[in-house]
């Protein structure tokens, strides 16, 4: 863990708030707060918090949508030296119950008592009773402490087990902030808009570093494709958050609703958490320009990390970039390095003899005796260091002795025009062992046929689907994630 000298959260704030107390830090929906009103309330939802027994070094998990209650909870716990850890308030109660045995927090923000397992609650609209009650006597400033582990987050749920990832560094600016702003190329006093849900590690980090560095950041409660054109208009957005599912349902908005929104302001146009497929990748460095398209690739875990400029990406189609923290090599199943483009299993670390920046609960890493770590992602590396991903191990098909990637199919389906969501996983097939099933949500009709015309002038034969499915729902959330092997379990139990 690192060292606690440094500016811890709060006092970065504070900061903030008394150079421009009445300058805009947060607005969500129909409600939006200035830094003094901002740091106030978080004030008083941390001396609430105390009375609840929240201590430093408690978890406090928050089980909320995207709201200003959310964000205060986030930074209330920080302002007494507790870790907030946010679950996915859409996620089943019996899920978010285990999630919170796994985590043994101090308090659950969000949810009935009865699902915190008897632990100390509070409910959003008591949340919203603290942060709102001007008291007659104004209470003295709360010191704010450093919290030993800055974040703890889940994995996305991929493997249907709960399983938390603690950073293992402190919550100072200087340690747990200052990096990221560098890599994301965050403004300062600007304005940041961020669409996915806060309960995902991505949004979670950019809505604090924003904060941190004294930008306006604006959440959004729910993703719609409309509403965030219009909102980076409205708020002049130097940077927003994105993730390939939004990218390609801003892109089929109608061409003349896309472009009628001004959105010369942005600076920068990051996406991440996903694959995005490259012709709707090079649509957007069309439309905004290679310099404004970036992107991230990492694990919550953060042993390593790349970064690859809309200007790299088209000198090098596909690649999401070389390592910007930690390294990346790429080994077959005996664990023999690959040379450049021979695709195999990823594997990280922050650095030789370097200790991992996180730890697990309720999970064991995949590492080997050497020190490197695996997520499980596949793919290859290039002659200049450009790391490409193909898949995940756990996602592959194996049709007929040949592997299949489910992103791959996903990315040809996307393509469509008729196509707003899609899934692809490998069901059991009499002769070819397993074949690839396609689950599509439509936003017009279309005929298998059709779909798979487009598909065979775009796959290999063993790629293309033997079934498709429509269903009338999206099939991925707000943060671009799919629990394939959740769907995939329901078919054939059906």
């Amino acid at each position: 863990m690192g060292g606690e000298d440094g500016t811890t959260f709060g006092q970065q704030l504070l900061r903030h708030a008394r150079e421009h107390p009445e300058r805009s830090a947060l607005t969500c929906g129909d409600v939006s707060l200035s830094r003094g009103e901002l740091v106030a309330r978080a004030q008083r939802l941390a001396r609430r918090f105390a009375e609840l027994g929240v201590e430093r070094g408690s978890f406090v998990t928050i089980v909320l949508p995207n709201s200003v209650e959310f964000v205060e909870s986030m930074l209330a716990a920080w302002w007494l030296g507790a870790t907030p850890q946010p679950i996915s308030s859409r996620a089943p109660a019996a899920e978010r119950s285990a999630i919170i045995d796994l985590a043994g927090p101090a308090l659950v923000v969000g949810v009935p008592a009865n699902e915190a397992r008897g632990l100390p609650t509070i409910s959003a609209e008591e949340v919203r009773a603290v942060t709102e009650r001007v008291a007659a006597d104004a209470a003295p400033e709360l010191k704010p402490l450093v919290a030993p582990a800055w974040k703890v987050l889940g994995s996305g749920g991929s493997t249907g087990r709960p399983k938390l990832i603690v950073a293992e560094s402190p919550a100072l600016v200087e340690v747990a902030a200052a990096p990221f702003a560098a890599l994301l190329h965050f403004p300062s006093d600007g304005s940041v808009l961020v669409t996915g849900p806060l309960s995902h590690n991505a949004p979670f980090v950019v809505t604090i570093v924003g904060l941190l560095l004294g930008n306006h950041v604006v959440v959004m409660p729910r993703f719609d494709p409309s509403e965030t054109l219009r909102l980076v208009e409205l708020h002049r957005t130097q940077w927003l958050y994105l993730v390939p599912t939004m990218m390609l349902r801003i892109w089929r908005l109608p061409e003349s609703n896309r472009l009628a929104r001004d959105v010369s302001s942005l600076e920068i146009a990051y996406h991440m958490a996903a694959p995005c497929p490259q012709w709707l990748k090079q649509a957007w460095i069309e439309w905004l320009g290679p310099d404004k398209v970036l992107e991230l690739y990492g694990g919550t875990e953060l042993q390593a990390l790349t970064v690859v400029t809309g200007g790299e990406w088209l000198a090098h189609q596909g690649t999401v970039g070389r390592p910007v923290i930690g390294e990346i090599e790429v080994r077959d199943p005996d664990g023999v390095i690959l040379a450049p483009r021979e695709v195999g299993e990823l594997w990280m670390r922050r650095g030789a003899g370097e200790p991992p920046p996180y730890r697990y609960i309720g999970a064991t890493a995949r590492a080997a005796a050497d020190g490197w770590e695996s997520l499980g992602d596949m793919g290859y590396v290039d002659d200049d260091g450009f790391v490409y991903l193909t898949d995940r191990e756990t996602d592959m098909i194996l049709v007929g002795g040949e592997n299949v990637y489910p992103a791959e199919v996903e990315a040809a389906l996307d393509e469509h025009p008729a196509v707003r969501s899609c899934c692809v996983i490998g069901l059991p097939h009499e002769d070819l062992g397993n074949a690839p099933h396609a689950i599509v949500e439509l936003a017009e009709p279309v005929s298998d046929d059709e779909l798979l015309a487009h598909l065979r002038e775009r796959l290999a034969p063993p790629k293309v689907p033997r079934t498709i499915e429509r269903i009338d729902h999206a099939l991925r959330d707000d943060a671009g994630k799919v629990r394939r092997p959740a769907l995939r379990a329901a078919r054939l139990a059906s």
